[in-house]
């Protein structure tokens, strides 16, 4: 098996928004479209709910970001740089994706360890590692843990050291998929407060709908693979006509209009 060719140099473009998709589509190996036409930009420092029916395309977009899946045709740029095969390892230090289950993040002997491991293979060590550690585990209250077995944490502790492993590599974008699924209300707020105080561009891809108001001031509505609707969150949950026609629903008695702004 031949080599992959070397990175290409990379320089960071601070001018350029977070996220740029332009005409971005993809289909599945049977030939049905996942993502037609895909259009978005999401600038520095917002954080936008990712909302949508199941089989909306909503995880085949996220996987798009760090070239996990590539596009079929269009284009995707973090912070100017484009994904594509001369740039995967930079745009995966850049888009920092927390998995569903923080189980498939979590693999090493010790917290500490696990938060380690993606800078270290990017080359940093000694105290710089250490600190980068240190910052990660106290942004996200897990400073206490560092020496644990991360099996030995509970759901909501094991989610929290999952996003210190992102963290840790100092992302322009964090990327969250259902963050909220399986917490209890207290882990909920607990993540909630860690979002809000971390200074990072971040897409949270959720059904969680009162969750997406509270922490997204703006929000895409995905559907069969197109971006539906973009504006505020509490207008486009405020819409019944637009919810109905894409399959999504608000707990009962939930009312947008009662809760503050974030």
């Amino acid at each position: 098996m031949s080599a992959l060719p070397p990175e290409e140099p990379v320089s960071l473009a601070r001018g350029y928004p977070a996220l740029e998709v332009d005409g971005l589509g993809y289909h599945y190996p049977d030939g049905h479209p996942a993502l037609s036409g895909v259009d978005l930009t999401v600038d520095r420092g917002e954080r936008v709910a990712l909302l949508g029916p199941n089989g909306a395309g909503k995880t085949t977009l996220v996987l798009h970001l760090n070239g996990i899946l590539t596009a079929a045709t269009g284009h995707v740029r973090i912070a100017g740089l484009e994904v594509r095969r001369g740039h995967l390892q930079e745009i995966r230090r850049r888009v920092g994706i927390v998995f569903q289950d923080p189980d498939d993040q979590l693999f090493m002997p010790t917290v500490a360890d696990d938060v380690a491991f993606g800078p270290a293979n990017h080359g940093l060590r000694g105290s710089a590692l250490r600190e980068r550690v240190e910052i990660a585990l106290e942004q996200v209250g897990m400073a206490g843990h560092a020496r644990r077995p991360p099996h030995h944490l509970s759901f909501g502790q094991r989610r929290r050291v999952a996003l210190a492993t992102v963290l840790a590599m100092q992302p322009e974008i964090l990327v969250l998929d259902e963050p909220t699924s399986n917490l209890d209300p207290a882990s909920r707020r607990e993540l909630a407060d860690i979002l809000v105080s971390v200074e990072v561009t971040t897409l949270i891809v959720t059904h969680d709908l009162p969750y997406a108001l509270e922490l997204c001031p703006r929000s895409l509505l995905l559907s069969s693979g197109t971006v539906a609707a973009d504006g505020s969150t509490r207008d486009l949950l405020s819409d019944a006509t637009l919810m109905r026609a894409h399959r999504l629903e608000l707990p009962f008695g939930f009312d947008p209009a009662f809760l503050d702004r974030p």
